[in-house]
């Protein structure tokens, strides 16, 4: 072989894994694009979500049920054994259960509410606004966009939930004595470990809400009238827990994606059951699962550009 020959040999194979390196570095670069992109979308869902006035709004009245329940508490001097919410009687002996007490009150309607309100103005609030078709052409892809929409829903879940057992247990600190936690199981356990306890139980109460609100968001993607997802969500929420609360429907309790809202209960036990926390997150999963498909087939074949 000529030195010319060997010459341009050798110049092909440094071509050749060139080539190879570049494809390879552009197969990397790809998926850390996508990703630090999605990071960047999320944080700016985020950032918005918590600056708009009307979250802080939902949040300070999910604020007020504490401190409500609190005073009043307070100023009535207690409540008769098994009268009123759950937990409403073991607040003058113990101020950290005002935390408690107000999430069994928030559970039923008012946490629904202000979910429906978040998930189902998603999708439809920036239809509603002219603002998705441009979210779409920055690009942000339409499953990616439903996606972090889902995540920001879900980071309102936690925030809410923390709002009251959080704001709860400083209310009953600031009102109340407060002292060892008597657990359901009539034993008592310190201070710390009931706080912990109590974060749990806001944890349990999140997930508990993720599968509505993958419901609001495919309710979002169905229309552009932001006031009717959200309301469509908030009732959903409502006809699940009466339907729950019919014996003669006994057979549908175990689908519905209220069933096991209370059963928080388990964690406040010694020792804790898990399982109720383990069969929650698989029930709340399974609406994620099934909710999120319809809104990624009904989003992605949906006219928003016209």
């Amino acid at each position: 072989m000529s030195s010319r020959e060997a010459d341009a040999t050798t110049g092909a194979a440094r071509d050749a894994d060139l080539a190879d390196a570049g494809g390879t570095t552009d197969t990397v670069r790809r998926p850390r694009a996508a990703a630090s992109g999605t990071l960047r979308l999320l944080g700016n869902e985020l950032a918005t979500l918590f600056t708009r006035w009307r979250t802080w709004a939902m949040l300070g009245a999910l604020a007020l049920i504490p401190i409500l329940i609190g005073i009043a508490i307070r100023i009535a001097g207690g409540s008769s054994a098994g009268r009123g919410p759950a937990f409403l009687d073991q607040i003058t002996g113990n101020g950290l259960f005002v935390g408690i007490a107000a999430m069994t009150v928030a559970i039923p309607l008012f946490l629904p509410l202000t979910i429906g309100v978040t998930a189902g103005d998603a999708i439809a609030g920036e239809a509603s606004h002219g603002t998705l078709r441009y979210l779409l052409i920055a690009p942000a892809g339409r499953i990616r966009l439903l996606v972090v929409k889902y995540l920001a829903a879900a980071a309102f879940c936690l925030a809410g939930t923390l709002t009251v057992v959080v704001l709860g247990t400083l209310v009953g600190w600031l009102l109340f004595p407060i002292g060892p936690v008597t657990l359901l199981s009539g034993d008592e356990i310190p201070v710390g470990e009931g706080l912990l306890r109590f974060l749990a139980v806001a944890a349990y109460v999140a997930v508990s809400l993720l599968g509505l609100s993958a419901i609001g968001l495919f309710l979002s993607t169905l229309t552009t009238v932001p006031i009717g997802a959200m309301a469509a969500t908030s009732i959903l929420a409502v006809v699940s827990q009466i339907v729950g609360a019919i014996p003669q429907l006994e057979a549908l309790h175990p689908w519905l994606f209220t069933d096991r809202w209370l059963d928080f209960a388990d964690l406040l036990r010694s020792p804790p059951v898990w399982d109720s926390f383990a069969a929650n997150a698989l029930l709340q999963g399974a609406y994620v699962l099934v909710f999120g498909t319809l809104a990624i087939t009904r989003f992605v074949t949906r006219d928003v550009l016209s």
